[in-house]
């Protein structure tokens, strides 16, 4: 069968009513689903569409654990949509709490987002809320819920949206593909065990034993960190060791399989909905080629691994040639555990499963201090020694000086919160000699409110969008960076940003404190505000040592690597540690939740609201 019918037989076959209606009466496992998904994604489609939130039980590699569903079942059931149609969703909630649902990344109006709170007062228990929306774009995206911890819980689904027009995308078959975390503790236990002790889920710390067999830090390096407080194997608050990682619902000894006819064009379209856990994915043996980022089609790009932040999504195009099996990996970034699949011609089929790679640690660039840009620089009237400092009682550097302060962007004002760019001296690159750096100095970062939530401020973040992702930097083949991304086509607004704002993303790992410009969200006094249709610049810089997804409601931003108009479209982008990311984005009005999705980030406050004004009401 060619390509062309092949798709026709995909999407045409969900839009046929009475298949569909009869479909949605059967039990959720025994429901059908499009070519090449599995039975364990049911599907749910057309103008009209019920969810019901409920108490279920998970079976997970033979152990069964509770957790809470979207029409019973985790994931939820695949919703498929069409660009142009306009949805009415009835959620229902069975909860004795208060629930709700988000539609991660699809445009809607402001009172339709699903943020209690924010846009709405949330699903109280026995009630049904109805979101209607139009649709307005196409692509891989998902919802959730932003209900306390019930994401952990397992109340996320997967959305595809078909194109109204020809798909730019040429595939014969399809599989989507929701990574996930799962662990049988209940998310309030393992939320209270991280704030009374910080690592406490890290079982790869260093030990006596490795230092004596030369591996990981010397003994000066890590007495050095230890004066910081800081420890370089604090890669992922929750870990392997309460997770399992799940794809599809499914642990690795479930096996969950993907079928493949030998020399087809196979999409996978990756939703990483996991509640803390970032992923590196990659195929053995086999080329992907990235076509689309968070639902936003990119010029392809072919590699061998990709780093998925949480709420990110990534479609691949795969084509197997031989027939056999094969193995999908999507490894922690911590390398505490792994997530397993199969790829095959036929049911039953096994690849071998690769082990779990060599842990990676923290570095001083981590840290916010690029040891490459320090390279010539004398401190003290002697050589950049970061290993050997003594952090703590340094007396300040002003990194704006070094080109780090948006402000200082031609023809774009400084925005609130934002320090003016200060005059170059003695402390300017050029001429440092006798400059100490400190990681707690407030000139860094005058926006900041220091405080218990601030463990640290980066003195020289640097824009790390050219790299892989930690532990990903020496693998011996090609990983995906947010540089090889290009938009397919050209934006819609091709302004250039009028103002500019950085807000720096800081937190306490020992006392799991995170925060914007060292606020947690109860302790704001105003949102982040814009007007209707302004352009501008955002700059977030990391000031801690761990990775950030950041996810901005209601909107899609461009990163602005790219050649002018063709910045890649995202919802949601990671900040790696010590570094900074800048993304340009047209203000819709209404109130926009802005935070880490990382979910116990969230909870702790890493999380704020961009308030657009003037806002009447029905904004979409």
């Amino acid at each position: 069968m060619n390509t062309l019918n092949r798709r026709h037989m995909l999407h045409g076959a969900a839009w046929l009513g009475g298949g569909l209606a009869m479909n949605s009466l059967l039990p959720a496992w025994a429901q059908s689903a499009p070519l090449g998904t599995a039975p364990t994604l049911p599907t749910l489609t057309g103008p009209n569409i019920d969810l019901r939130i409920g108490h279920s039980e998970l079976t997970v590699d033979g152990r069964a654990g509770h957790v809470v569903t979207i029409n019973g079942t985790v994931p939820g059931p695949l919703l498929r949509l069409k660009e142009g149609q306009t949805v009415r969703l009835s959620v229902t909630n069975t909860l004795d709490e208060d629930t709700s649902i988000h539609w991660h990344g699809i445009l809607v109006p402001a009172q339709m987002d699903g943020v209690p709170g924010v846009s709405f007062p949330g699903i109280k228990p026995g009630q049904t809320f109805i979101y209607e929306f139009p649709i307005k774009q196409s692509g891989t995206y998902w919802y959730h819920s932003h209900s306390g911890l019930q994401e952990a819980e397992g109340h996320y689904g997967p959305i595809v949206i078909d194109p109204a027009g020809p798909d730019p995308i040429a595939y014969d078959r399809e599989h989507v593909i929701v990574l996930s975390d799962f662990s049988y503790l209940h998310p309030h236990v393992i939320f209270k065990r991280m704030k009374q002790q910080g690592g406490v889920f890290n079982y790869q710390k260093q030990t006596v034993a490795g230092l004596f067999a030369g591996k990981d830090q010397t003994l000066k390096e890590r007495m050095d960190w230890a004066k910081m407080r800081m420890d370089p194997t604090d890669i992922s608050d929750v870990t392997g060791a309460v997770l399992k990682f799940l794809i599809n619902g499914h642990g690795p000894a479930d096996n969950w399989t993907g079928l493949f006819t030998p020399g087809e064009r196979v999409r996978l379209r990756f939703i990483n909905t996991a509640a803390q856990m970032i992923f590196n994915v990659r195929i053995p043996s086999l080329k992907m080629t990235v076509v689309a980022a968070d639902g936003q089609n990119v010029r392809p790009v072919e590699v061998d691994e990709f780093q998925i932040g949480n709420a990110e999504t990534y479609d691949v195009i795969i084509q197997p040639t031989e027939d056999k099996a094969f193995t999908l990996v999507s490894e922690a970034v911590d390398r505490s555990g792994m997530g397993r699949a199969t790829l095959a011609p036929r049911p039953g089929m096994s690849a071998p499963v690769p082990p779990l790679r060599e842990r990676p640690l923290a570095t001083m660039k981590d840290m916010g201090m690029d040891m490459s840009a320090m390279k010539g620089m004398s401190m003290g009237g002697g050589p950049a020694d970061m290993a050997g400092m003594d952090h703590a009682s340094m007396p300040g550097m002003d990194h704006a000086a070094m080109g780090h302060n948006m402000a200082a962007m031609p023809g774009m004002a400084a925005g609130p919160g934002m320090a003016p760019p200060k005059p170059r001296g003695s402390d300017a690159m050029g001429g440092m000699a006798g400059m100490k750096m400190s990681m707690r100095d407030p000139q860094n970062a005058p926006q900041i409110k220091l405080g218990p939530g601030v463990q640290t401020i980066a003195p020289m973040p640097v824009d790390r969008t050219g790299e892989p992702g930690q532990g990903l930097e020496s693998v011996g083949h090609r990983v995906l960076v947010y540089k090889d991304l290009i938009a397919l086509t050209p934006g819609t607004d091709l302004r250039p940003p009028t103002r500019a704002l950085e807000i720096r993303l800081t937190g306490n790992m020992e006392r799991f404190m995170w925060g914007f410009d060292g606020r947690k969200f109860s302790e704001t006094t105003q949102p982040y505000s814009f007007e209707k249709d302004e352009r501008v610049r955002v700059t977030l810089v990391n000031d801690t040592m761990m990775a950030h997804p950041i996810h901005l409601h209601g909107h899609f931003f461009e990163l602005t690597h790219a050649p002018a108009g063709y910045g890649p479209r995202k919802h949601t982008v990671t900040v790696l540690p010590g570094g900074k990311v800048s993304w340009d984005f047209t203000a819709d009005p209404g109130d926009w939740a802005f935070h880490c999705h990382m979910l116990y980030h969230m909870h702790a406050g890493m999380f704020q609201v961009f308030s657009v004004r003037p806002f009447d009401g029905a904004s979409a």
